[in-house]
C-alpha cells in the first residue's frame, strides 16, 4: 500500500499582500494542491491523508464543490481529510453538510473517530477541529482502531494552544505511522513512524527552505517507509551582503543580482546589508525592486566615520550637541533605536553643513 501524507495547503491564502506576486502566489498554493492530485492518480496512489489546515478559512460550499471536483480525478486513491484551527468545522457549516461524491472521508469534529477502510485493511483514527484552539492533550488519548490492521493517526496540533502532545507519548501509542499537521517546517520525527509533512508552499517570510510532502509505502509485512519530497516552486530567501567602505552603490546591486540569478529569480528575497561603508553612500536598490521579488531590504550597516572625532570637532555646535545627547547610554531610549538616531541624525546634518 502506498500513501502521501500533505498538510497546511491553506488554499485561498494570499501571501504578501500588497505585493507584485501576491496573486500568483496565491494561484500557486492551488497548482501545488492540483499538483498532488496529478500525482496520486499517475501513480495509482492507494491513500491520501490530509493532516489539517487544507483551507485557509473555513470553506464555503463552493470551495467544498471545487475540492470534490478534484478529487473526483483520483480512479484508485481514497481520501481521509481532519480539520485544522485555520479549516475547523463550525456547527451546521458546509463542512459539516457537504455530501462528498469522491471517495473522500472527512473526519467529523470534536471527536476521536476511525474510518477503516477494508479493501487496503488500513484504519486511520482522526479528530478534526471544531474550533480554533484546544489546549487538552487530546491526540496522546486516541489509540489503534482496529486490531489486524495497518493503523495510522491523522492529527494537527503541537504547540500550547493546538492540540499539544510529547511525541515520546504518542511513540508508545502503537500506530503503525503518525501523520501531523501544523507545523508548516517538515520534520521526521521517529524513523518511518512519525512526521510532520509541512506545508506545501511556503506562505510567508518566516517559512524559510523547501516544503513539499511525504511519500509512504508499507510492505506485505506492515513495515513502512516513508521519504519526503520537495515540490514548491518558489522558498523564501533570506540573503546577507557583508560590506565595506570599498563598496559603491552600484557594486552592492550588482553583488545582489548576481546572488539572486544564482539562487533564482523566482525565489522571494529579504536582503540583510551589513558592515561599515563609506559615509557618502547612498545606497539605492529600486531598480531590483521591478525585477525581482525582493519582499524587505533591511540595511543594518554603519557609517565608517569616528562619533569621537566628529564629537571633538563639533563639541559646540548642532551636531556636537546632537551627538552628546544621542551617545548618552543612560539615556531611556530604546538603545537600538537610539543607535539609528545617532546613524540618520549625523548623516542628515553632515548633508546639510548644519554644524
Amino acid at each position: 500500500m502506498r500513501f502521501i501524507h500533505i498538510a497546511d495547503v491553506h488554499l485561498g491564502v494570499k501571501p504578501d499582500r500588497g505585493r507584485t506576486w501576491s496573486d500568483k502566489r496565491a494561484d500557486e498554493i492551488y497548482d501545488a494542491f492540483r499538483n498532488i492530485i496529478n500525482i496520486c492518480e499517475e501513480e495509482k496512489i492507494e491513500l491520501l491523508l490530509i493532516a489539517g489546515d487544507l483551507f485557509h478559512t473555513p470553506p464555503t460550499e463552493r470551495d467544498l464543490k471545487n475540492l470534490d471536483f478534484q478529487l473526483r480525478k483520483l480512479s484508485v486513491t481514497k481520501t481521509v481529510i481532519i480539520a485544522g484551527n485555520h479549516d475547523y468545522i463550525e456547527v451546521d457549516s458546509p463542512w459539516e453538510n457537504f455530501k462528498f461524491s469522491s471517495d473522500t472521508v472527512l473526519m467529523p469534529r470534536d471527536r476521536a473517530t476511525n474510518a477503516y477502510l477494508k479493501d487496503l485493511n488500513v484504519c486511520i483514527t482522526g479528530y478534526s477541529y471544531g474550533k480554533q484552539e484546544y489546549t487538552e492533550r487530546i491526540l496522546e488519548r486516541l489509540r489503534p482502531g482496529k486490531e489486524g490492521a495497518y493503523n495510522i493517526l491523522l492529527g494537527h496540533g503541537g504547540d500550547k494552544t493546538h492540540m499539544p502532545f510529547s511525541k515520546e507519548k504518542l511513540a508508545r501509542l502503537g500506530f503503525d505511522y503518525v501523520a501531523l499537521g501544523h507545523i508548516h517546517k517538515p520534520s521526521h520525527i521517529l524513523k518511518n513512524k512519525m512526521a510532520f509533512a509541512g506545508s506545501l508552499e511556503p506562505i510567508d517570510y518566516t517559512e524559510t527552505g523547501k516544503r513539499g510532502y511525504i511519500y509512504g509505502e508499507v510492505n506485505d509485512d506492515g513495515v513502512t517507509r516513508i521519504q519526503w519530497i520537495p515540490c514548491n516552486m518558489r522558498s523564501y530567501i533570506n540573503m546577507a551582503l557583508d560590506l565595506n567602505t570599498d563598496y559603491s552603490s552600484a557594486d552592492i546591486s550588482n553583488m545582489v543580482e548576481a546572488q539572486i540569478k544564482e539562487l533564482g529569480k523566482e525565489n522571494i528575497y529579504r536582503v540583510l546589508l551589513r558592515g561599515r561603508v563609506d559615509s557618502n553612500l547612498q545606497i539605492n536598490l529600486s531598480a531590483l525592486n521591478k525585477r525581482y521579488n525582493i519582499n524587505e531590504i533591511i540595511d543594518k550597516t554603519q557609517y565608517d566615520y569616528d562619533v569621537n572625532e566628529l564629537l571633538s570637532g563639533n563639541e559646540n555646535n548642532l551636531l556636537g550637541r546632537f551627538i552628546k545627547a544621542l551617545s548618552d547610554e543612560e539615556s531611556s531610549e530604546n538603545e537600538e533605536i537610539r543607535k539609528k538616531a545617532l546613524k540618520y541624525g549625523i548623516e542628515a546634518l553632515l548633508e546639510a553643513g548644519d554644524n
